[in-house]
């Protein structure tokens, strides 16, 4: 694999990494597995919720009950910056692999744990205690897990493919949420609905074990990424990381990221976590059919995301950005409204609607969140960024079922996405399109020599242009020195 050796010398064919396609994919299964698991136990948790309820807060009434089963929910997000902080700063020192290696273990264990936890009955206090323990420790890893996967993949993927291959990191996502929820109605129908409250619903969580046994044997077995290899090969010394430099020189690309970030996972989390909630609590629906409708919106989306990922290489990230943020703004009202039908297939229609919109945010996020940093800090920076944004987004079930109760307005869900609709207009605006580029300050990354090539020449090209719009920006500083210049008396 050839390395970005030089920072300060012309970089010619011999620079361009050619990456190894079967690497590329056992980069993305590794990867995506984790994510997977992360959001098996959203799902199994957003679908189980009112039962954990029940188990963990049985003397508060039913709508506390669900609320404060949310909150368990919400509160280790907040944790989740301090992750990013610490498996950041790990991962720029000592590589991506290695973290994510130890991240997958720590969120497996702590998912299954929750499977084996007491409940209040058995323990008192202590059971609702120890539930929110566990997910604050989930809450720590996982704050490494998302950003250092959505690098891991980048840093792995073609120039001219990271839009398609970033796609599966968040197909890992939608897969991982449909096993979870697909898991608790197929217990539910299998044990029935008595069985599947009293003891059934721990079975989830502990299934979450193996899945996890085998993410970190594919991680541990892969090599480290090609960018991150450039980068460790070259000249540069590693820097003490410092937050207040990363907002002094990459202000804009902080700002970009968090935008991004909130405007997707408020929808990602409204509309795979709260709905089913909401349907059963709020809109009385019968619970199997909300789940199977949700089921089947969701299986649609896993066949959308790699399909946008592949179209975003062609036509570029910021077109989808927009187009799911406007679909926010003026079509999460009327899908709403469709919820509320009480007729299947107009339910149905009103979750396409919102599943169309989160795909088309999600289709790209993966490939545009890691070439707004260097290599250097690349992991440190999109873990801070990432986790601030997910401390807000991931209190979307929690104030959304708050504000519905307290309202009892039940299109609160639909203004909520329209606000952060405009977060992503707004994101989309300031956003420079990284489609078939290179990664931040890295060299391009090919699949083949004659592909190599062609990045090559496109890279000289696009150092040209850039050049030229620096001599563009001196000349007119020139001509007005020049001016300034002749209205003084004794300068030049």
């Amino acid at each position: 694999m050839r390395g970005f050796r030089k920072k300060n010398r012309p970089v010619d064919i011999d620079d361009i990494s050619i990456v190894d396609q079967s690497k590329s994919k056992q980069a993305i299964i590794a990867a995506a597995l984790g994510n997977a698991i992360e959001w098996f136990d959203f799902g199994v948790y957003g679908y189980v919720a009112y039962i954990l309820g029940k188990v963990f807060f049985p003397h508060a009434s039913p709508s506390i009950q669900l609320i404060a089963a949310l909150a368990t929910f919400s509160v280790p997000f907040l944790f989740r910056p301090l992750g990013g902080i610490i498996f950041g700063r790990l991962g720029d020192k000592y590589g991506r692999q290695k973290v994510l290696s130890t991240t997958i273990i720590l969120m497996t264990l702590s998912t299954c744990a929750i499977g084996l936890l007491p409940g209040y009955e058995t323990i008192g206090i202590w059971a609702p205690i120890l539930l929110l323990v566990i997910k604050i420790l989930q809450g720590i890893s996982v704050g490494g897990e998302y950003s250092g996967a959505v690098i891991f993949v980048a840093e792995y993927a073609p120039d001219r493919k990271r839009g398609f291959m970033g796609s599966w990191l968040d197909f890992g996502s939608i897969a991982g949420f449909l096993l979870g929820a697909g898991t608790v109605s197929l217990l539910t129908y299998l044990m029935g609905a008595e069985k599947f409250n009293d003891w059934g619903w721990r079975i989830p969580f502990i299934i979450s074990l193996p899945l996890g046994l085998v993410g970190m044997y594919l991680r541990h077995a892969l090599e480290e990424t090609p960018a991150y290899q450039q980068h460790s090969e070259s000249d540069q010394k590693q820097k003490k990381f410092s937050f207040k430099e990363l907002l002094a020189t990459h202000k804009r690309s902080l700002l970009l990221c968090i935008g991004l970030v909130l405007c997707t996972n408020v929808t990602y989390y409204m509309v795979l976590t709260y709905l089913p909630s909401y349907f059963t609590h709020n809109l009385h629906y019968d619970e199997a059919q909300g789940n199977l409708i949700i089921i089947a919106v969701m299986i649609g989306m896993l066949f959308v995301q790699p399909l946008i990922g592949w179209l975003s290489d062609k036509w570029g990230r910021r077109p989808f950005i927009f187009i799911g943020s406007l679909a926010l703004i003026f079509l999460s009202y009327p899908a709403f409204k469709l919820l509320d039908s009480h007729e299947s297939s107009l339910i149905f229609s009103g979750l396409i609607i919102l599943a169309l919109a989160l795909n088309m945010l999600i289709g790209v996020m993966a490939s545009t969140l890691p070439a707004l940093f260097p290599t250097a800090i690349r992991f440190s920076a999109l873990a801070i960024a990432f986790n601030i944004s997910i401390v807000i987004a991931g209190l979307t079930p929690t104030l959304t079922a708050t504000l519905v109760e307290s309202s009892g307005n039940l299109m609160i869900p639909a203004f909520y996405l329209m606000v952060f609709g405009v977060v992503g207009i707004i994101t989309a605006i300031n956003l420079k399109e990284t489609a078939n580029k290179p990664l931040f300050g890295a060299a391009p990354l090919a699949t083949s020599e004659e592909e190599a090539a062609e990045l090559l020449e496109e890279f000289h090209g696009t150092i040209e242009e850039r050049i030229e719009k620096i001599d563009e920006k001196i000349l007119a500083l020139q001509k007005k020195r020049q001016s300034l210049a002749d209205k003084h008396p004794e300068i030049d």
